[in-house]
């Protein structure tokens, strides 16, 4: 962090954000226009302001901030939390949290928030609004499963409970048409470049779209991996230590699952894929590895068309080794 003669820690809650500098040292303003500007004229050009993404606390100040062209990075919170945990504090106060958050930002590679368009937004809290549902839609689908399981359930709140499915259902889908018309306005044939890979359907290609903003969020395929949570996880350490590997889970859930269940059907329309899924289980290895396995190749084969901008090609052999 060379580049700016100061950097911020800011710890946001709902109701104030606390600030840590060497500047000025620990602050506390209200988490409103009002407290943002307060915080604004305190800071120079060159500085450079960190905080964690905590719900929805952080948008407003993030935004605020970036209008003005205050420098400003978003961290992780696991990132945060484990870097606070290697320092064995056992003080947490809002004003140690700001403290340790301009550390992590002096210590570590920061990247900077880049603002996004008014669409870009409007997808994301869309994909928002549509995993909020859908946990609510399982929810009540295991309430509903469990009150037939009961064998004298009662008929109103089964009633009540189909219902409420049936609204979840309507309002999902009405959220889908809106992130589907989106990104054709956005990303135009790039949906159809990537269904054209045989095992991803339109509602993957469309949430791969709107998660990595047609792809620009992510410079290698590894990257947005990792993002999706399907990066491999080792576990061995001496003699001692042999533990299964597994995918990490550190990501986004919604593109994980779907990614899991378009590898069912890459086994088996997918060239690629379905030679994977093969020799990997011709090895002796578990069918899940397989398929975790084809779900991380068409994460690639998906990257690869997102960034050419050209539909898929079965014969296409990569000169990456």
């Amino acid at each position: 962090m060379d580049k700016y003669t100061e950097v911020f820690g800011v710890d946001i809650s709902k109701d104030h954000f606390d600030v840590f500098s060497e500047r000025y040292g620990h602050e506390r303003f209200s988490n409103n226009d009002d407290g943002f500007h307060r915080f604004l004229e305190g800071l120079y050009d060159t500085d450079l302001v960190v905080m964690e993404a905590t719900g929805y606390y952080h948008v407003l100040l993030l935004e605020f901030l970036n209008g003005f062209g205050v420098p400003s990075s978003l961290l992780n919170p696991l990132s945060v939390k484990r870097f606070i945990q290697m320092r064995l504090k056992r003080v947490k106060t809002d004003k140690s949290d700001a403290e340790m958050i301009r550390s992590y930002g002096l210590q570590e590679k920061v990247a900077i928030y880049q603002n996004k368009s008014v669409e870009s937004k409007a997808m994301l809290q869309t994909c928002s609004m549509l995993e909020v549902y859908l946990k609510q839609r399982t929810m009540l689908k295991n309430k509903l499963h469990g009150e037939k399981t009961l064998g004298e359930p009662s008929e109103v709140l089964v009633k009540s409970l189909q219902c409420s499915i049936t609204h979840m259902d309507q309002q999902i889908q009405v959220l889908e048409n809106e992130l589907a018309d989106l990104v054709k306005m956005l990303y135009g044939n790039q949906k159809a470049h990537l269904c054209s890979i045989p095992g991803i359907g339109d509602r993957t290609a469309i949430y791969l779209l709107a998660l990595t903003d047609g792809f620009s969020r992510f410079q290698t395929a590894s990257q947005l991996i990792s993002y999706a949570g399907m990066s491999p996880v080792i576990r061995e350490s001496g003699s001692s230590v042999r533990g299964r590997s597994r995918i990490s889970k550190m990501g986004n859930r919604r593109l994980r699952n779907l990614m899991f269940m378009c590898a069912f059907n890459a086994c088996k329309h997918n060239p690629g894929c379905k030679a994977m899924y093969e020799r990997i289980t011709a090895k002796g290895k578990s069918k899940k590895l397989a398929l975790i396995a084809v779900g991380n190749k068409l994460l690639r084969q998906a990257f690869a068309i997102g960034k050419s901008g050209l539909p898929f090609d079965p014969a296409y052999v990569s000169r990456v080794a």
